[in-house]
């Protein structure tokens, strides 16, 4: 019987449990999911498939998970990057007021597609991302043929978005995009973090997480040092026992960056079979303490937790390389503690099935193993750079761009063939996000030229920001900090 797609005589990297990797290796696709994986015959190249993929010079291997990220600033890459700490965020603030408030859509519609585009490109299968407005990029991801977890974000003391227009919003978006596009959207419950929400709102968000108990809880987790702090104001010990009090600590939870995470954090994160999503280049990128804790990754991991990289906000350090968040990981780890914090056959791990476990789809996707998804990338490893072509696993990890990639299949349909995408018209999205920029410039104070980024004052930045939720928010912090060092 014919198969729909055969790749044979390839370098084929599993990522199965026991990490097999064939120097000459076939995979045999049929009906989305992946029914053959085993070394290849003399025969291989003459199987009857709707479509042959020659392997020789080629490395094949699981798609990439984005297991955190934001994507509607798309189109402002190159804005953020050479500003400092609070000019970024107060200008990041004030534009995703706007968003919240519906303004900007020309500019986060453009963002969906040409994150889309990128992460395609680069071999990116899957993303899950907390926006403001997710319905346009789950649209977009599925058109395209990607697999993406999409919510929008919900904060009492953020914006000035009234809590109960949060939530009916919240609730529209799982009632239309949950399990979309044959499966591949996704829809997900997202409380912002634990420093700009109320317990008022995370019980709501428990009692949203309630009525739908097949969804993911993503937030930000234990990220800055007010995290712990806001959950002493909102009458908990820590915020992870607030999350415990509230019955969001379970293996439902998707938890960013866990920075600083202390060792009973790790234990109890285990115990309840939660996971974590490690963010590497945003923070090395504008990390404002060097003496600052570390996400313990290698703990967690030794503890039994599923820990997956993310790219978090791309356009604030101008990178869509996922392969880049495997080395950073790495350089970040050993430049803070020592070398020899991971090894490469771990970050490539991560990169693929330890993403996908800590999403709750490691069953599906992740690696190439009969019976699962075919969520597959074919990379040209026939290249002086990949030369002599030894620890397939350490190249990955340390020396793979996007644009290695030449091939990507998601869910059994080829979306990229020989570096040229199928399902998105590149130079259509080019021009969208051209035009969505020019109007953004003509709209604000933000001049964005070929050499320079020049975003409003900070006195107009300032009479643009929201104005009640982070009054309230500083106001709360203030006050904790005050009760915490005179212990009243």
């Amino acid at each position: 019987m014919a198969v729909d797609i055969a790749i044979h005589d390839a370098f084929v990297l599993t990522v199965d449990d026991r990490n097999r990797l064939y120097e000459q290796g076939t995979v045999l696709i049929e009906d989305n999911r992946i029914t053959t994986v085993r070394p290849s015959r003399d025969d291989d190249a003459d199987i009857a498939a709707g479509r042959v993929i020659d392997g020789d010079g080629k490395l094949v291997m699981p798609g990439l998970v984005n297991t955190h990220t934001h994507l509607e600033l798309t189109p402002l890459i190159g804005a953020f990057s050479d500003l400092d700490l609070l000019k970024m965020i107060g200008g990041m603030t004030a534009i995703f007021g706007h968003i919240a408030e519906g303004e900007y859509d020309y500019l986060t519609e453009a963002g969906y597609e040409l994150a889309a585009l990128n992460f395609l490109a680069g071999g990116v299968t899957t993303v899950n991302s907390q926006d403001v407005r997710p319905s346009e990029g789950a649209e977009t991801f599925g058109v395209a043929g990607l697999r993406g977890f999409f919510g929008p974000a919900l904060s009492d003391l953020f914006w000035d978005i009234p809590v109960d227009e949060q939530f009916a919003r919240a609730r529209a978006f799982i009632d239309e995009y949950h399990d979309t596009y044959d499966g591949r959207i996704q829809a997900t419950i997202c409380p912002h973090d634990d420093w700009s929400c109320t317990r008022d709102l995370w019980e709501r968000t428990a009692d949203l997480a309630a009525e739908h108990p097949d969804l993911l809880v993503h937030t930000h987790l234990l990220e800055l040092e007010a995290s712990n702090t806001m959950a002493r104001s909102n009458g908990a010990e820590d915020s992870l026992d607030l999350l415990d009090d509230v019955g969001l600590l379970n293996d439902r939870l998707v938890a960013a960056h866990f920075r600083l995470a202390d060792h009973e954090d790790i234990r109890r994160t285990a115990d309840a079979d939660a996971s974590v999503a490690h963010c590497p280049s945003i923070f090395c990128y504008w990390n404002t303490d060097g003496d600052v804790q570390w996400t313990p990754v290698p703990e967690l991991r030794a503890a039994g937790v599923d820990v997956g990289l993310g790219i978090d906000d791309h356009y604030w350090h101008d990178s869509y390389n996922m392969f880049g968040e495997a080395r950073q990981a790495r350089l970040a780890a050993n430049l803070k503690r020592s070398a020899g914090q991971y090894s490469s056959m771990e970050l490539v791990r991560m990169l693929t099935i330890e993403g996908a476990e800590a999403l709750g789809v490691g069953d599906e996707i992740g690696s190439l193993e009969p019976g699962k998804r075919a969520d597959v990338i074919v990379l040209d490893v026939e290249q002086p750079k990949f030369t002599p072509l030894t620890n397939i696993p350490a190249h990955v990890a340390n020396n793979a761009a996007p644009a290695d990639v030449e091939t990507v299949i998601v869910n059994g349909d080829v979306v990229m063939r020989d570096g040229e995408v199928k399902t998105m018209d590149i130079d259509a999205v080019s021009e969208r996000v051209k035009t969505a920029v020019e109007r953004f410039e003509s709209e604000t104070d933000w001049e964005l030229g070929i050499g320079r980024s020049d975003p409003p004052g900070t006195l107009d930045t300032v009479r643009d920001l929201p104005k009640r939720g982070p009054a309230q928010l500083l106001g709360r912090l203030g006050f904790q900090s005050v009760k915490d060092r005179f212990q009243f």
